[in-house]
């Protein structure tokens, strides 16, 4: 049985705000995921994803990483991605996803 979709927000290291996503991002919760995400990146000059707790990411949860990573860069800020394994990591390299973000494999890498 999936985990249930939850978001939450904290301060990370060097000025980085850590969005951490747990369950799927998919057609059910992407516009959830999106509004979430939209207000962080906005609010924030470096936002990481952690993916650390995602079990599943759709094509709707691959456009909401895309769209969100265009309005960091629209707007000067700085999104990407941390964590991500299983399905999800496999999801991102399938789609070609991973050649257009700065991964890292742990929150402790952010710089």
């Amino acid at each position: 049985m999936a985990k249930e979709f939850l978001q939450k927000e904290s301060t990370g290291p060097n000025g980085w705000t850590i969005w951490s996503v747990s369950g799927r991002i998919d057609m059910v919760t992407a516009d959830a995921a999106y509004t979430t995400g939209e207000d962080i990146v906005l609010r924030n000059v470096k936002t990481v994803l952690d993916m650390t707790d995602m079990e599943y990411l759709s094509s709707a949860g691959l456009r909401v990483l895309l769209r969100l990573n265009k309005l960091a860069k629209k707007n000067g800020k700085v999104f990407t991605l941390t964590a991500p394994s299983g399905i999800v990591k496999s999801v991102l390299e399938d789609s070609g996803m991973d050649a257009l973000f700065t991964i890292y494999a742990s929150l402790e890498e952010l710089d």
